[in-house]
């Protein structure tokens, strides 16, 4: 690692600039494992993995947000699902997030 000196707005992320992600491969029932408890302790995989290994777990508020990558194939699906001009992308992600809400109430069709 080079021995420059970082500049003063960068200085309070040094350590995040010195970590190194590591990454395990597991058996499937370690995986589920990890996966359930995250989720029932509301953690991201990794925070749930340092909390197993007793180190500190930040706990910074998280935004709570799905993402999907989404094609102009799929921008086009879902405008004609809705009845919507694929370029109307706000007007498809609202309607995404209807029904993801749906979904989410246990009422898993479309959200007229």
């Amino acid at each position: 690692m080079s021995n420059k000196k970082l500049p003063p707005r960068w200085e309070s992320s040094a350590p995040a600039i010195r970590a190194v992600q590591v990454a395990f491969d597991v058996e499937e029932e370690v995986l589920q494992a990890v996966r359930q408890a995250a989720f029932d302790n509301n953690l991201s995989n990794s925070d749930q993995i340092r909390d197993v290994l007793g180190l500190e777990v930040t706990h910074r508020p998280k935004r709570p947000r799905l993402t999907v990558t989404l094609s102009e194939e799929d921008y086009t699906a879902l405008g004609a699902r809705f009845g919507l001009d694929p370029a109307q992308r706000l007007e498809i992600k609202e309607r995404v997030h209807q029904e993801l809400l749906a979904f989410a109430r246990g009422r898993h069709g479309p959200v007229s």
